[in-house]
Parts: structure tokens; sequence; C-alpha cells
């Protein structure tokens, strides 16, 4: 399945939603593969310090010089595409072979705004497909504080929009993220429990319920011996 990740508005969290849940979907044995189509290229950052830390189970993560297309045809597998309006022609090509585009969206009038725009450009860019792609919405980077209202008026603006399915998983906006970056770990890889992991999982058994429970693995065993052999990626 290829599944784009992406929004109109910068911001959005993508690329920590696409390593997440591509380091996810490695641990689980599937055979996926990401591409990182955004010219900032925080995706293959993050993937590049995972690499050099060591951390398993490697991820492999392609850019745009690579024939992107060609090897989402090609590929047997799970397919994450991370890519944002900085590269409008790069998105409507995932977005033309993709299954399913999820859509991160913080809670702000401005990415209503947008999510109702990418909606547009997705359904015009599939107008001509007999099964036009699903588009899932959900929250992310969420106040954790109850009395902020912004995220439920956010989440009550999005139910109102149409041809879009908007999922009750919802990402609050924590530290561990930013920690997780710096470790090239993901959320639910890091050392003591923490509620970000419980919100990131939550998410990807929504995404892939097929799937069996994640369990975590000890830091220890998810680090390769230095005396061998790097994977790529």
């Amino acid at each position: 399945m290829i599944t784009v990740i992406g929004n109109l508005k910068g911001g959005c969290g993508k690329s920590t939603i696409t390593f997440n849940l591509a380091v996810w979907l490695a641990a689980q044995e599937e055979n996926v593969v990401a591409f990182d189509l955004d010219p900032q290229a925080t995706l293959s950052d993050v993937a590049e310090v995972r690499q050099e830390e060591g951390v398993k189970p490697a991820i492999t993560v392609y850019r745009p010089e690579s024939n992107p297309t060609k090897i989402m045809r090609e590929h047997q597998g799970e397919v994450l595409v991370d890519v944002g309006a900085s590269n409008l022609w790069a998105m409507r090509q995932a977005i033309a072979m993709a299954q399913r585009i999820l859509v991160p969206v913080p809670p702000s009038q401005a990415d209503v705004w947008s999510t109702a725009r990418f909606r547009d450009i997705i359904n015009e860019t599939v107008i001509n497909r007999k099964e036009p792609p699903e588009i899932l919405l959900f929250i992310n980077r969420a106040d954790t504080h109850p009395g902020i209202r912004e995220s439920h008026e956010t989440e009550s603006a999005l139910a109102s929009l149409t041809g879009v399915t908007l999922l009750e998983s919802r990402i609050c906006q924590r530290t561990a993220y930013r920690r997780s970056f710096s470790e090239g770990r993901a959320v639910f890889e890091l050392s003591g429990g923490n509620k970000a992991a419980e919100e990131f999982l939550a998410l990807a058994t929504r995404l892939y319920p097929e799937l069996p429970p994640f369990q975590k693995k000890s830091n220890k065993a998810q680090r390769l011996d230095k005396e061998s052999p790097s994977d790529d990626g």
C-alpha cells in the first residue's frame, strides 16, 4: 500500500509521523520503504542519525533523485511518502499513485483552511481514477492542557469537511518527539513509558489494524554491534 503523508501548510509534522510509522512497520518486520520528497529533507536527516547511532531496525529512505515512481510501482510491501507543497509536482505524482492520504492537521484555523484546499488538490489530481485514495485526517501537535479549546474547535471544523475521514486518534505536542529525533529513535523506542508513545501507537494500530500489537525491545537489543556491518538507509 502507498500512503502519502502531507498537507499544504508547513509545520504539520508530516516528517515526524512518517519516520515513526516507518520504524514501527520495520519493527513489525513489514517490508517498508519511505520516500523523502520534501526539499527540507527532515526525514532523510533523522534516518541518517538513526544509521549513525546504529539503531535497529534500519529504515530505507529514498530521495527524489532515486526515481521514486519506478520504485513505488515495483515495491512489494508498504510505501510511505513524505511530501510537502514546496514540491507540488512530486506531491501530485505521489497522490496519483496513493491508496490513501494521511493528513496531519495542527490545531489552528489556518490549518483547517489549508487542509480543505489540500483535499481539493487531491480530488483534482485523482479525478479520473476509478478508485480514489482514502483521505484520513487527524489532529497533530494538539494541546495537552484540557482547558485550551483550539484542538477541539479544529476537530469540529474538520468534521464538517466532506469526502474525508476524521480519525479519533490525536497526537499531542510533546517533548518526546524532539528527543526522538536527536537520538534517531521513534518515540516508542525511547527508554521509559511516555504518553507520546501511547498516542502514536494508537494511531499506528488504527492505520494498520491487521498487524499485531507492538512489542517494545530494549535499547540494547535495538543497537547494532559496532563490529557488525551497518544497513543502508
